[in-house]
């Protein structure tokens, strides 16, 4: 038995293709073009890429903004920041989650502008019940990432931090709670 390995002998190359090959040959190709224009589809209409608006930003203009932001929102009973309009400032900074908890009502549009004071920060928020609602985000300094989120389940939300940020990165959770109007 030949090693194969080693090369084949002859021409192999202009030997003609056996019809069964091209038809294999045939069918790969039409399924890859299938699935590039499913993913391509996907993409332009599923509608499960997050959409929003970018802007660069000054750490320091985000984070004054932050603080205005939290200055005129209300404040429950258990500390939790209460909007007061539809816009929420969520800001990462180690190891701590600025603009949070805070408390949303289900069914309305709020848009969430995100940013981070230092460095790189993964946004990651899901229901506390699941795991398999989840969505997650890269926040960046210089950069306010405004998304427009609804929330149609009551309940607890929680926000972690899935970039690693450095060492109390295991530490940097925050809260979101939903509650109907």
């Amino acid at each position: 038995m030949p090693n194969p390995l080693d090369p084949p002998e002859g021409n192999w190359w202009d030997e003609p293709v056996n019809r069964r090959e091209s038809i294999w040959l045939g069918i790969a190709g039409l399924w890859s073009l299938a699935i590039f224009g499913w993913m391509s589809g996907f993409t332009r209409f599923g509608e499960q890429n997050p959409i929003g608006e970018t802007y660069a930003v000054d750490p320091q203009e985000f984070q004054a903004a932050v603080a205005e932001y939290k200055d005129a929102a209300g404040e429950t009973d258990e500390g939790y920041l209460v909007p007061p309009g539809d816009s929420v400032y969520i800001a990462g900074l180690r190891f701590h989650w600025d603009g949070l908890p805070v408390v949303l009502e289900a069914n309305r549009e709020y848009d969430i502008h995100l940013g981070a004071y230092d460095v790189q920060h993964g946004f990651s928020i899901r229901p506390e019940e699941t795991l398999s609602k989840q969505i997650n985000l890269q926040i960046f300094p210089d950069t306010e990432w405004i998304v427009p989120m609804t929330f149609e389940e009551p309940g607890t939300y929680h926000v972690i931090c899935n970039e690693f940020c450095g060492r109390g990165h295991n530490g940097m959770h925050g809260t979101l709670i939903v509650e109907e109007n």
